[in-house]
């Protein structure tokens, strides 16, 4: 329905941008490791598994050391006794390693398979990237808990939207297309969507679903022109790697989601490479999202519940 990407450039101008970085659209070429909005991939894969439920309780009494690497949460918080809800609410890494450790290496990596990434989703765009996964024997156990809660792995804008969207339409992977209809001197020729394969079962939507409301009523609590849409998402704040480590003072911010939750009328992902205001996704992606998201309400008549 809408793309956009800054900075860009004016096509008709196209000689006066030196910088060939410009003409590349980052929603569909800009692979980048997405932080934490990759954890609704990670719950999605362990509900319909069926080894947690939202209400399972975390161990998450500290931090996880794996092969001499020490994982923590973003801010060195732990919450011994939480639910799955909460552990989404809470952003909580610790907790997406247990769901990991609980789900197992190869059904985490036969989801994210499922779920496409690696793989070009085919969107009608030129310069689409794959963003290659590495191969599935040379993943190690770091490899797998680290991508659990969306570091160490590469993706797309454009896979990330199309994976919410996954829980937005009911279970179903499509394959996304910005063309309506093509017009010809014969006349109109009609696009009409495929339905997709279905990867989530019913109940894994309805729950994870109620897990992202509760996620993003946490952010979406500071705008209360919205507190009467019900609204699906989580925050994203990755560390950029640089140099065979990750940057200290880099981070890419995102919030990814779907409106409404009970009726679901667009998925969107906001992503801002290196904010500079603050580094979290919940005080820089979040406020655009919804801002956005407040136009669209308006501009399709949507009913607040």
């Amino acid at each position: 329905l809408a793309m956009a990407g800054y900075p860009n450039y004016y096509p008709a101008w196209y000689k006066y941008y030196p910088d060939e970085s410009l003409f590349v659209n980052p929603a569909i070429s800009w692979v980048f490791e997405p932080g934490s909005i990759f954890k609704i991939v990670t719950m999605a894969a362990a509900l319909d598994q069926q080894v947690i439920t939202p209400s399972t309780i975390c161990d998450c009494r500290g931090p996880k050391v794996i092969n001499g690497y020490t994982i923590r949460t973003w801010n060195d918080e732990y919450r011994p006794g939480q639910t799955m809800t909460e552990v989404l609410i809470h952003s909580d890494n610790i907790g997406l390693v247990e769901v990991g450790s609980k789900l197992g290496p190869e059904a985490f990596l036969q989801y994210i398979h499922k779920f496409g990434f690696g793989q070009k989703t085919g969107i009608d765009l030129q310069g689409e990237a794959r963003a290659s996964l590495r191969p599935d024997k040379k993943w190690r156990e770091i490899d797998y808990a680290t991508a659990t809660f969306g570091q160490g792995i590469g993706v797309t804008g454009i896979q990330m939207l199309r994976a919410a969207a996954v829980v937005a339409n009911g279970g179903y992977l499509v394959k996304p297309r910005v063309v309506d209809q093509i017009l010809t001197d014969r006349g109109k020729i009609e696009l009409s969507d495929q339905p997709g394969e279905k990867i989530l079962d019913d109940q894994t939507v309805e729950q994870l679903t109620g897990m992202l409301q509760e996620s993003a009523r946490f952010v979406y609590v500071r705008f209360p022109q919205l507190k009467a849409y019900p609204i699906a998402g989580k925050t994203g704040t990755a560390q950029v790697p640089e140099g065979g480590s990750y940057a200290e003072d880099k981070t890419i911010a995102s919030f990814l989601g779907f409106a409404p939750a009970d009726d679901p009328q667009f998925v969107m992902l906001v992503v801002i490479n290196q904010p500079q205001t603050s580094p979290w996704g919940a005080t820089t992606a979040a406020p655009l999202w919804m801002s956005i998201a407040q136009e669209l309400f308006t501009l399709w008549s949507i009913p607040a519940n």
